[in-house]
């Protein structure tokens, strides 16, 4: 069929043979189709909508568009986690390890920063030596012989979506749920997946503040890698404060090896580590129902194996060898560290959350362009949790900057960002809800 044939029926609001898919994704591959027929097809989405048979249809047509891994040789459930992205979100470095110490295996393929939510690559990027882009057998074994492996996409793994995505960006069409749908999986699907959870992030710092659409993106994500063969599972998790009590590249790997060391116990970032840990145990098989996964987690995190486990990680992908035993030899620490002291009594009471990841970029510590380098050192650490009570004077937080007059800048901004009230506020749980 024509690729105008196809736009013309999408636009109408007709279902798509999956076929006629299939067909436009390899003209989309190969070049054979334009970009203002992609761009048109994307609109006609945006406008008609997929079912959940045309949207598998679609994700399917992209996973096929490139390379597929094969796993199954290495013997072990193969899983991941996908979160939609927040603000102090470093939850797979973690969450990969630990499953990781109970027997699966996690070939985490991650991004970069996305607007205003940090990338796990730009944090594992502040460790000296860690290969965010190994050799295909160098991947495989790391995964083979630590049971985990955190890197970036390779160029062959769904590079329809890599041309889709760029024309939904300037075509307004990046906020269509079957696209948003398609992209996230295609990428997870061509990786090798047997089971699949989902991190779909609500509130002020993320890029859904609606729950009614957060519930609708969580349903269709679930429904259709089911429908691709992937077991999968989603938790609506809340993004209406920072996650970890830091935001910024390497103060989150510093993070990341004191939650190891078990040093976060009782914290919001601990139950949601937990939960999806839980997940993807119960999901593989390796535990009969979460409740078990979460005590399998637990054991691995209390005894130490999940901390042995990032360590072989880090070592075998390039980094140093001792690098959780001696952090703060290989993490290089900002210049200036400045306090951000409350200016009155009160209980912390809500949190701009978004604005708090602009302003991590603003330190250097982001993106405004594709090409610019990102300075490792900056951010915020030391971040109290909504609900604590504070006095004048003591810290909220503390800035990590390269220089004084952007500390002072952060500083301000940070002041400005937290609302202190003098009643305490309620405080829910980040765990929201679950889609199965």
């Amino acid at each position: 069929m024509l690729p105008q044939e196809i736009i013309r029926r999408k636009r109408n609001g007709e279902r798509l043979e999956a076929a006629d898919i299939a067909g436009f994704v390899r003209g989309l591959s190969d070049g054979s189709i334009s970009e203002g027929q992609v761009a048109a097809f994307a609109m006609a989405i945006w406008f008609s909508g997929m079912s959940r048979d045309e949207t598998v249809a679609l994700t399917l047509a992209m996973r096929d568009s490139g390379n597929t891994l094969d796993w199954s040789s290495i013997g072990r459930p193969i899983v991941d986690k996908h979160s939609t992205g927040g603000v102090g979100d470093n939850v797979s470095l973690m969450l990969a390890p630990i499953v990781a110490a109970c027997g699966l295996a996690v070939p985490m393929i991650s991004g970069r920063g996305l607007g205003h939510t940090g990338g796990t690559l730009d944090k594992l990027e502040s460790i000296p030596g860690y290969d965010i882009q190994p050799s295909a057998s160098q991947f495989r074994k790391t995964v083979d012989e630590v049971g985990c492996a955190i890197i970036g996409q390779t160029a062959n793994l769904a590079p329809a979506d890599k041309r889709l995505y760029a024309i939904r960006d300037v075509t307004a069409t990046v906020d269509s749920v079957p696209l948003i749908t398609a992209s996230i999986l295609s990428k997870k699907l061509a990786a090798g997946l047997q089971s699949l959870v989902l991190d779909v992030k609500l509130g002020n710092g993320s890029f859904m503040n609606d729950a009614g659409e957060a519930e609708v993106l969580a349903r269709s994500l679930v429904d259709v890698a089911n429908g691709a063969g992937v077991r999968t599972s989603a938790l609506l998790t809340d993004m209406n404060e920072p996650l970890a009590d830091a935001a910024g590249n390497a103060l989150e790997i510093w993070n990341c090896v004191a939650f190891l060391k078990g040093e976060k116990s009782g914290t919001r970032l601990e139950t949601v580590v937990m939960a999806f840990a839980a997940e993807m145990l119960a999901a593989a098989g390796v535990a009969v129902d979460p409740v078990a996964g979460e005590a399998l987690a637990r054991t691995a995190l209390e005894n130490g194996a999940a901390l042995e486990r990032f360590a072989r990680m880090v070592h075998a992908l390039g980094g140093p060898g001792d690098f959780v035993d001696r952090p703060g030899h290989y993490l290089v620490p900002a210049p200036v560290i400045l306090p951000v002291e409350s200016d009155r009594d009160g209980y912390l009471h809500a949190c701009q959350t978004r604005e708090l990841g602009m302003a991590v970029i603003a330190l250097g510590g982001g993106r405004t362009h594709p090409n610019d380098t990102i300075d490792h050192r900056v951010g915020f650490a030391e971040l109290k949790p909504l609900g604590t009570r504070i006095v004048k004077g003591e810290p909220i937080a503390f800035v990590h900057a390269a220089q004084e007059n952007a500390a002072e800048r952060a500083r301000q901004a940070i002041q400005a960002l937290y609302t202190i009230a003098d009643v305490e506020p309620e405080v829910r749980s980040p765990i929201l809800s679950r889609v199965i």
